[in-house]
């Protein structure tokens, strides 16, 4: 082998390890933003494996407030990085899913457009591996409010309806050798400060005094049958 081609061989090689490790590299005006890491645990407080998850069912946890739900997906398919913009047109790099085979994902389960949200009576906004009553094909997130549908595949991007941004990333780090996720920080267009104006009565009753105060050190995983009493197919 030529220098030359040593040179660039060892370049290729750099890439594929920067590309595979943990914490993809970000690019773009939004940055990531940071807040106490909180290990994705279930109703026992045990660890929840990432290899454990059922593909394509609806899970919830609550991120990076007590009061702000959090859809946590396995796909079963990889979710590459995706370049996208908020609606004040702040552009982000999504660094995609997490596992081996890239497919686990987490989203502010918030809706962009009219902020509807699951709650422990009913959810009008969920994962629906097939199409909905009004979807344009399947595996998109719907919400009935309006009928804004995001692609999980590709970070949440308004596929149609009339929200003006892609939902909030969740960033995950996974711990390949424990098999457990972590939540540690929000990526794009937050909507919590909204979020908590136009709810701050039902969340005082829903959650209490602690609806803003932000989670640390584990953060419960529920299927939303579970969660929620009511999921409601539109």
């Amino acid at each position: 082998m030529d220098r030359r081609s040593f040179i660039e061989s060892c370049a290729g090689a750099a890439a594929c390890i920067s590309a595979g490790a943990a914490s993809p590299a970000l690019a773009g005006n939004a940055k990531p933003r940071h807040y106490a890491p909180a290990r994705l645990v279930d109703e026992r407080g045990e660890p929840v494996r990432l290899s454990s998850l059922k593909v394509k069912a609806n899970y919830v946890f609550h991120y990076p407030f007590e009061a702000t739900p959090v859809f946590l997906l396995d796909l079963g398919k990889p979710a590459l990085p995706q370049s996208l913009s908020t609606k004040s047109r702040d552009a982000y790099a999504w660094p995609g899913g997490v596992g081996a085979r890239r497919s686990v994902v987490a989203y502010s389960a918030i809706c962009a457009h009219q902020l509807v949200y699951p709650t422990r009576e009913v959810s009008f906004i969920s994962f629906r591996p097939k199409r909905a009553r009004r979807g344009v094909q399947d595996e998109l997130i719907h919400c009935c409010s309006e009928h804004s549908q995001y692609d999980p595949a590709r970070g949440a991007q308004v596929l149609s309806g009339p929200a003006p941004q892609p939902l909030c990333a969740v960033l995950l780090a996974h711990d390949a050798q424990a098999d457990t996720l972590t939540a540690y920080a929000t990526l794009g267009g937050e909507l919590f400060d909204e979020f908590f104006r136009k709810y701050e009565m039902k969340l005082s009753l829903e959650v209490g005094p602690n609806a803003r105060n932000t989670v640390s050190g584990t953060a419960i995983v529920r299927e939303l049958e579970k969660f929620c009493r009511n999921p409601i197919q539109c």
